[in-house]
């Protein structure tokens, strides 16, 4: 059996065990729900637009406004219908709106004359969406990476602890085992998103935030390759964080600069999204690259070629992660008499597999 074929089984392996885990299934589901909520809930809680009883002759401007207009003989039963909680306003001559206890702002602009406005930069992005943008893909990138990351670390640390790698060492080669959990964790994280992915996307159409998906479109289609490429990078730190110890009380020991690799992007991306010299930079680092390149395209603050470098230095960064996080495992999976140390596991890697 050669190195492809065990990273296939190794892989095939994996996926199964973790699509029989409730835990996986349940938190899917709960990021599905999120996903669903978050889309779907606000234009539904904003409530729909105000009923308005109106004569004939006003009603032109309210259904111009997109206002639920209601016609009624005459003043007195335009009020009428206000008391008795038909309609939301009335409009009587004068003119003059009626409503029962709050000032229905819609109909009021509808009647009101505004003047002209100019927009000096008609496709700059609204405040909110700004603020939640990065959020979401700073949050996916790392709960993603931080969770899948850990359930590697924790699988190489079992198979220690139950010595059955010493079973697997001697079917599949040690590379191979590597490769498999990481392509294993890649793909599960993918599908993942991609189903997140699909429930905004629906939750959007049905919200009617049409607009918004043509703006994030071309971040999320970046998004993507950087997402992978960032968490093979992670995923070789976490597998061979889980080689160095045989307990899994002890992963949190050796994790700390994994942990830090996963948390300083993330909220760097976060508290410095405003601040564009920041963000240049955080777009060509490894570790922040994954979110802070599709943000800054999403911004439209990213020339066409910048992608293409950021993703370039982010492959080579995360081949070179992933051939020393390999030497580490191989050097350290074998050793179930303790905690080993990066220096012993560097240096005598086992010659095996």
């Amino acid at each position: 059996m050669n190195v492809t074929q065990a990273t296939r089984l190794v892989a095939a392996r994996e996926i199964r065990v973790k699509l029989r885990d409730r835990t996986f299934l349940f938190g899917t589901l709960f990021f599905l729900l999120i996903a669903a909520a978050g889309t779907i809930l606000p234009p539904l809680l904003s409530g729909g637009p105000d009923s308005v009883a109106v004569t004939q002759d006003a009603a032109g401007p309210l259904r111009a406004a997109g206002l639920d207009v209601r016609v009624v003989p005459d003043d007195r039963a335009a009020e009428q219908a206000v008391r008795d909680g038909d309609v939301d306003a009335a409009v009587v001559s004068g003119p003059t709106v009626l409503a029962m206890d709050e000032a229905p702002d819609d109909v009021v602009r509808a009647l009101s004359s505004a003047p002209p406005v100019r927009l000096l930069d008609p496709d700059a992005v609204d405040p909110v969406v700004a603020f939640l943008v990065p959020f979401v893909f700073a949050f996916v990138f790392f709960i993603t990476s931080q969770t899948f990351g850990v359930q590697i670390a924790q699988s190489v640390t079992e198979e220690k602890q139950t010595r059955i790698v010493e079973i697997l060492v001697a079917a599949v080669p040690v590379r191979a085992l590597l490769a498999g959990k990481v392509v294993a964790g890649a793909l599960l994280a993918l599908a993942q998103i991609a189903l997140i992915a699909v429930v905004a996307v629906l939750g959007m159409q049905i919200g009617d935030s049409g607009d918004l998906l043509t703006l994030l479109a071309p971040a999320i289609g970046w998004f993507v390759p950087f997402f992978l490429l960032g968490f093979v990078l992670l995923a070789a730190m976490w597998a061979a964080a889980g080689a160095l110890v045989n307990r899994q009380e002890d992963i949190a020991g050796v994790s700390t600069p994994v942990q830090l690799a996963v948390m300083l992007p993330f909220f760097a991306v976060i508290f410095l999204n405003d601040n564009a010299e920041a963000m240049r930079a955080l777009s060509y680092l490894p570790f922040s690259s994954p979110t802070a390149m599709p943000l800054r395209l999403f911004n439209g603050d990213a020339a066409g070629w910048e992608p293409f470098v950021s993703l370039a230095l982010l492959l080579v960064t995360a081949a070179a992660f992933l051939v020393g996080g390999a030497r580490i495992y191989e050097g350290s999976l074998l050793r179930t008499n303790g905690r080993t140390s990066l220096r012993a596991a560097w240096r005598d890697r086992e010659s095996i597999g």
